[in-house]
């Protein structure tokens, strides 16, 4: 009986370490954005990469995501004669939950891969035992110029994503499903409101927080050599797109429910 219990307990101990040791990091990463000294070109190049390269990528996501809504909310009112409230849910779906969750999960998987992988590959070459010996904190020159690009850039992603799904669903809602042009946008202008579009954004600033954060984190940990980098790489995202879902839903239910 004993041997039992402690076969189910060993795994539970593990996964509440390793989310303490995640929780220590992430907070160590916030004392560390308040205190000097700033690298601010590592910050820029940081927003670059996680920022302006990623857009295409949210785009492209975005647009056929917003159209593909288009089409299915169009079907699915037809069988209950509500075809007109497509504009309205397709602006409503992209803000609120598709604009800001399709986004985190593409930089998830585009980001927070390089991200482990780069300050993974600078552990097994001894670059971050290099950094020690010239007296600069990794935390300060690797983790926190990411966390803060990245919590600053993701925003930004979903907002244009959140305008180019739109953009989509309305594009498929003129050529192929017949609806006026200038009603579909007065629909889509006078239904979305600002909350709809702020509550979005933050959700993407806590989402940019989570993909770097994890990034950095199993890059940190990362065990010697290739294998360890590419386990690393893997734990990197499958960890950032499951705590944004997680997070998606905490937030929903506090933004939400009265």
């Amino acid at each position: 009986m004993t041997r039992f219990l402690a076969s189910l307990g060993r795994p539970v101990l593990a996964v509440l370490a390793a989310f303490g040791r995640v929780t220590l990091f992430a907070l160590q990463t916030l004392r560390h954005l308040v205190t000097p000294p700033f690298y601010l070109r590592e910050f820029g190049v940081a927003v670059l990469q996680i920022g302006w390269f990623s857009l295409p990528m949210v785009a492209m996501t975005a647009f056929f995501t917003g159209g593909a809504l288009a089409l299915q909310i169009y079907s699915g009112g037809s069988r209950f004669n509500a075809e007109a409230v497509v504009p309205q849910i397709v602006a409503i779906g992209m803000a609120r939950e598709l604009g800001p969750v399709l986004g985190g999960l593409m930089v998830a998987a585009r980001v927070a891969s390089s991200i482990a992988a780069e300050i993974g590959t600078m552990k097994v070459t001894e670059q971050i035992d290099a950094l020690v010996t010239l007296s600069t904190n990794p935390m300060k020159y690797l983790t926190v110029p990411r966390v803060l690009a990245a919590t600053l850039a993701v925003p930004v992603l979903v907002a244009v994503g959140d305008s180019i799904g739109i953009a989509g669903g309305w594009l498929v809602g003129v050529t192929k499903l017949d609806f006026n042009s200038a009603t579909y946008l007065a629909n889509t202008r006078d239904f979305l409101e600002a909350w709809d579009v702020g509550s979005g954004l933050v959700k993407g600033a806590v989402f940019g927080f989570i993909v770097a954060t994890m990034g950095c984190y199993f890059g940190m940990n990362s065990g010697r050599g290739a294998q360890g980098v590419g386990a690393a790489t893997k734990a990197a995202v499958v960890s950032a797109s499951v705590l944004i879902l997680a997070a998606n839903y905490l937030l929903t239910a506090v933004f939400f429910t009265s």
